[in-house]
């Protein structure tokens, strides 16, 4: 499986941090995101009961499995370790949002990468674009002078 990466949230928010963490799914689930991938441009991460849930990553039902087993967008629960879940609330006490950047096979197991950050505004959004767009018009002009000295 390649690593499904969730470009959205990059440029949405500003990490400050990141964890691994696993994921809880069914059999049929992990095939599907084995073969058809993942959903991950509206997911969030919300801490429900003091544990951590994956909300709104659409996984694609698995063709050769019973279609009622499957729901795409179900919550389905992260598996991390006590210490790491005491730090998602302590980050989510200080109104930063948890978001998932990547989903990716480690050996066997399926991780999700998740990203702490705040969501950036829309200057800050738009200043960004306007300073890639310089970088790209700057790299075309030297790319253009080598070729004339050629």
């Amino acid at each position: 499986m390649k690593k499904i990466v969730n470009k959205n949230a990059y440029r949405q928010y500003e990490i400050e941090d990141t964890l691994e963490a696993g994921i809880a799914l069914t059999g049929a689930e992990a095939k599907a995101i084995r073969t058809r991938g993942i959903q991950l441009r509206d997911a969030l991460v919300k801490i429900i009961d003091g544990e951590p849930y994956l909300i709104n990553a659409v996984i694609h039902p698995y063709p050769f499995a019973r279609r009622e087993d499957q729901d795409m967008a179900r919550s389905r629960k992260l598996l991390l370790k006590e210490g790491q879940i005491k730090k998602l609330i302590v980050k989510k006490g200080q109104k930063l949002t948890i978001v998932p950047l990547a989903c990716y096979t480690k050996g066997r197991w399926i991780k999700v990468l998740l990203g702490i950050g705040k969501r950036k505004t829309k200057q800050k959004r738009k200043q960004e674009l306007i300073e890639k767009e310089i970088d790209r018009n700057i790299q075309k002009f030297k790319y253009s002078n080598i070729q004339k000295e050629d």
